[in-house]
Order: structure tokens, then sequence, then C-alpha cells
């Protein structure tokens, strides 16, 4: 079997950026727009919600863990389908594509980072809350200013593998049509027919390489810290 890479070369810039020239991103450059958006959106979201679950617990706490065994329970290609067709009725209005993909990535990946940072509270000494309090904080500013700082870099290994995952899990947008990496390669494979093997190849190839590269950043950047 020989391999023809031409495919390739022919379709290389569409693969990268998508018509970006006609204000239409797409490729591996949409791919890191929603991941990196969806990233954003879930981490604010989810240390919010562990926050609440921190400092409230009882109901308020068991009704947040439903809603994230909920959500945590749904394949994330329903969530993204489901969206895609609600969000337009709820709004009464058309909602962009990749919009649609990045809300759904950032709700369903904002369950596991509030239950990766409640742990990571909840790993922390008690006393160090008691103490904070003694000392005039109010809770908001104990976690806000003393527990956060200190869970965040055993956080972080935990954030890099969801983003990690995020990154992944954009390639289920080709289910509503929205041009990242997956969904331009299956429109060249359709166009042309007869490379199939070459185009995915190179497609998990270039996950494999978004992919390891923000491994390696994260791993320097935690190697840089253990030696401040």
């Amino acid at each position: 079997m020989e391999f023809d890479y031409s495919v390739l070369r022919d379709n290389f810039t569409y693969m990268l950026w998508g018509r970006l020239a006609d204000g239409e991103p797409g490729g591996v450059l949409l791919t890191l727009i929603m991941a990196l958006s969806a990233g954003a959106i879930a981490l604010v979201l989810g240390v919010v919600l562990a926050a609440i679950a921190w400092r409230f617990g009882g109901w308020t706490r068991r009704i947040l863990f439903l809603w994230a065994a909920f959500i945590r329970g749904i394949p994330l290609i329903f969530v993204i389908f489901w969206l895609y067709f609600l969000l337009p009725v709820v709004f009464g209005t058309s909602i962009p594509g990749p919009l649609t993909v990045i809300l759904a990535l950032a709700w369903f990946t904002s369950a596991a980072v509030m239950h990766s940072t409640l742990a990571g509270l909840q790993s922390l000494p008690a006393g160090q809350t008691e103490a904070g309090i003694a000392s005039g904080f109010s809770q908001l500013n104990v976690l806000r200013l003393i527990l956060l700082p200190q869970a965040w870099p055993n956080l972080l290994p935990s954030y890099l593998g969801l983003l990690i995952a995020l990154l992944k899990d954009t390639s289920l947008a080709f289910i509503v049509n929205v041009p990242e990496l997956t969904t331009v390669a299956g429109q060249v494979n359709n166009r042309v027919q007869i490379y199939p093997a070459e185009i995915f190849l190179f497609v998990g190839f270039v996950y494999y390489l978004l992919c390891a590269g923000l491994a390696y950043v994260a791993n320097k950047s935690l190697r840089r810290r253990a030696h401040i």
C-alpha cells in the first residue's frame, strides 16, 4: 500500500485555519479557540460551584452533586446535539454553531472542575480556615486569599487533564457540522474520496502534537514552580 500525501499539501491551510480570510475560522485554529474558550468558562464556573459547595454544604452541596452527576451521566455528544437545537428556541434567535459547542463543552466540564476543586480545598488542613476566621477574615476571603492559592498547584495537573480532554472532545462538533479539525478533514475526505488514511493519520498526529504540547508546557510550569 502506497501513501500519497499530496492531499495534505493541497489542503494544508484549509485544515489549519479553514476559511479565515472570509471571517470563518476552522480547522486547528477553531479547535484551539473552542477548547480554550470552553476551558476558561468551565474553570470559572467550576471554581464558583466548588466554592458554594465548600461554603454551604448540606442540601446545597447535595443538589450540586446531583447536578454534576446528571451532567456527567449524559454522553457529551448528546449535550452538544441538544443545546444546538435548544438554545435558539430559548433565546429566540440563531446561535452560532461554535458558540453552542463551547457552551456545551464548558457546561459538561464544569462538573468535573467543581469536583476536583472541592477535593483540593477539602484536602487542606481545617485549622487554616479556623485561623483565618480568627484573624478577622471573612469565609470568602479565607477561600480567596488562603485556601485557593495553596490548592492551586495541586489542582493544576487535574485541570490540565481536563483541558486535554476538552481539546479532544471538540472533535464531537462534527455532529452539528462545526468546521473544527475533524469536520474539515471529513469534508476534504468526502471531496477527494481516495485518501482517507493519509487525511486521518494527519488529524490524529495533529491532536497528539496539541495535547503533548499542552502537557509539556504545564509540566515545565510545575517544575519551575517547584524550584521557587
